[in-house]
């Protein structure tokens, strides 16, 4: 019947394309001309969006362990992070993967490590992490990635409980541990962490988000007190600690100025982190989501100080005034008007929040008009990004999740342990929620926690990394990205920092003009690859591109002469595209 596989999913995508129409005709919705392109789309395709690489196929082996006891530790149920990192640059993207570890809580039966894959360009991964002494040390949580030293080899910051760790790139695909040296441990239990320049010197700096004052020592009980079975506890019940700013010295070491910049001021149960300019004004701020205490937004107002003002500009509590559940964290200017959008996910019962930027440093929750609200008001959000992932132009959003506890399905009617992920596609006029019509794996549930983005097989076409607590990472390869046309860029300051964290890019094609932003972060534990790709779909020609570099060069190039479907390298100041 079928003359090929092709023949086949194309027979299949179809009629699951009129089953919906059929059924949601019978269920008397309304259906808008935005859905009806999606559904065609996902109709259109022999594939799904997105498809998972099994194991065996990838070679990437490893699982992440969280040592879950009846003690029921609080860091067992939040790890692990996972970045996209081209270690060796080859041009390929590479993965590494946390674990958890040794620490006074946890002593594994086995020995547990975190993993380095090297990237064979066949779509498959080789283990390479004994040979890069990058192994970890303690319970870990998530990793940064950055050159620091502006070598030109990206570097890893790897947070953990209860000290973090800096791991130098040799440029010979071997990692030295240069953590004390450079004075980053950051004792205590860390999260997120970010690259950016905050004083515009063109060095990276390094924030840190700090998580509860814990220890084995300070283990609270919550749970049955009749069994005494135990459930892990809420944050409410722990203290807040304050965060990390490290400023670069620019000679491989940092000097701690979490207090004189003003950080240290506000107590944190910070889980995620990004950095990025929401007022236009050159210097990087930080949106830092906090668990059960209100969130922060930190104005950089230069000279090294910081303003904290998020329950000023809307971010900091709901419409009720009571802090969320902040998880994972994310920016963009998702609808084009110049101005940096956040974004922010949250515990069950909670909604996720779209902060749309109403300039003056001030935000709107547009979550519910977009769908996301309903969407996930029981689901408990973790990893998450902004990107498009079918070039349209267009900027989509991500979402991975799972609840933190993994015994809430007894307790909460309605909320689930393992969970979807979500997916929502810009249609230039909103958001709709295309996940069932996206491939089988977001019909999954899964323990999602960290997501990064990167595209592994340089086809322009960007794919994603999850990682699920207690179990093994996701591999995805995009293939809607795969039916546009594309530009990658890899930007590289010399006057400002190596890696170009803040530059924009604004480009033209016919009749569709956009920018995006290079931002710091994002997402939850997580790190991406660093290169920007722009989408624009069916056209075939970039008019003109310009770089908007970051200070202290603070210049605008313009390039007429631009490929497409390719990757292209920028270097600030040499006038050509590479």
């Amino acid at each position: 019947m079928f003359k090929s596989h092709r023949d086949f999913w194309n027979f299949i995508s179809r009629r699951r394309f009129l089953q919906m129409l059929a059924g949601a005709g019978a269920a008397g919705s309304l259906i808008g001309p935005g859905m009806l392109k999606s559904w065609a789309l996902a109709a259109e395709r022999a594939v799904p969006a997105f498809q998972e690489i099994s194991a065996s196929a990838s070679g990437i082996s490893w699982v992440h362990v969280n040592g879950r006891s009846p003690m029921a530790h609080l860091p067992e149920t939040v790890g692990a992070g996972c970045a996209f990192v081209d270690y060796d640059n080859d041009g390929w993207m590479d993965i590494y993967l946390v674990n958890s570890g040794r620490c006074d809580f946890y002593e594994p039966k086995q020995p547990l490590r975190n993993a380095l894959y090297r990237n064979n360009r066949d779509g498959t991964f080789t283990d390479v992490t004994s040979k890069s002494g990058v192994a970890g040390t303690a319970y870990g949580m998530g990793v940064a990635v950055g050159d620091y030293d502006g070598d030109g080899f990206p570097d890893l910051y790897v947070t953990q409980y209860p000290r973090s760790i800096l791991y130098h790139n040799n440029g010979d695909g071997t990692f030295t541990d240069v953590t004390s040296k450079a004075g980053v441990a950051a004792p205590g239990w860390a999260t997120s962490s970010v690259w950016f320049d905050y004083d515009n010197d063109g060095r990276l700096d390094l924030f840190v988000c700090r998580f509860v004052d814990y220890s084995k020592d300070k283990l609270k009980f919550c749970g049955d007190l009749l069994t005494g079975e135990r459930h892990y506890c809420i944050p409410s019940i722990y203290d807040p600690m304050p965060c990390w700013l490290f400023h670069n010295n620019g000679d491989g070491t940092f000097s701690d100025v979490s207090k004189q910049s003003g950080i240290a001021q506000s107590l944190a149960k910070a889980w995620g982190v990004v950095a990025a300019d929401i007022n236009n004004d050159g210097l990087i701020d930080l949106y830092v989501t906090n668990d059960t205490v209100p969130n922060f937004l930190f104005a950089n107002r230069g000279k090294g100080k910081f303003e904290e003002i998020g329950l000023l500009a809307g971010v900091g509590v709901n419409a009720f005034g009571k802090p969320r559940s902040g998880m994972g964290a994310d920016a963009a200017d998702y609808d084009q008007d110049g101005w940096i959008d956040l974004f922010e996910a949250n515990v069950d019962h909670e909604m996720y929040s779209l902060y749309h930027n109403d300039k003056n440093e001030a935000f709107s929750d547009a979550s519910a008009p977009a769908g996301i609200g309903a969407a996930t008001r029981l689901m408990s959000g973790w990893g998450l990004k902004f990107f498009d992932y079918d070039n349209d132009g267009n900027v989509d959003l991500l979402l991975c999740n799972g609840h933190p506890d993994d015994t809430v399905d007894k307790r909460i009617e309605g909320v689930t342990f393992l969970e979807p992920m979500l997916l929502f596609r810009n249609t230039g006029k909103g958001f709709e929620n295309v996940s069932q019509l996206s491939g089988p794996i977001f019909s999954k549930r899964l323990s999602g926690r960290g997501l990064a983005l990167g595209d592994f097989d340089n086809d322009g076409s960007v794919d994603v990394l999850v990682t699920q607590n207690n179990g093994t990472p996701v591999l995805l390869r995009n293939n809607a990205g795969r039916q546009n046309h594309w530009l990658g860029v890899r930007l590289v300051g010399t006057k400002a920092n190596i890696d170009a964290i803040g530059a924009e890019i604004t480009y033209q094609a016919g009749d569709l003009k956009r920018h995006q932003v290079k931002i710091g972060g994002g997402s939850y534990l997580s790190s991406h690859d660093p290169r920007m790709v722009l989408g624009i779909e069916k056209r075939t020609k970039i008019d003109w591109l310009e770089v908007r570099w970051p200070q202290p060069g603070g210049k605008v190039e313009r390039f007429t002469d631009v490929p497409i479907d390719r990757y292209v390298t920028i270097v600030e100041g040499q006038g050509k595209v590479k």
